[in-house]
């Protein structure tokens, strides 16, 4: 059930839980002043779990794509980064034994 905010003739707010169905109330249950309803923002959105990330409505083979960006990038880099050439171990051991 929704909580109603309502404003007293004298000026001060009291909160009360309502079904939706009922009609606003007329008179404070506790003084019996005439009461108006407040229009309040509500209760906003309210997030639970793990969160919201940039990518949970975009392309869904998004991630694949990325994923095989990132496979090239690394296999470019390991060969450049040290140094050696991209011989296989048995290119090296063959080259070796001759």
């Amino acid at each position: 059930m929704p909580t109603y905010k309502y404003k007293r003739e004298d000026g001060t707010t009291f909160e009360i839980k309502q079904s939706i169905n009922d009609d606003a109330l007329e008179k404070c249950p506790d003084t019996g002043q005439k009461v108006k309803r407040v229009i309040s923002g509500g209760g906003g959105v309210v997030y639970k779990g793990d969160g919201w990330y940039v990518t949970d409505y975009k392309d869904s083979d998004r991630k694949q794509k990325r994923a095989e960006a990132a496979k090239k990038a690394n296999g470019e880099s390991n060969g450049s980064t040290n140094g050696s050439s991209s011989k296989t171990a048995t290119e090296t051991s063959s080259t070796n034994n001759s």
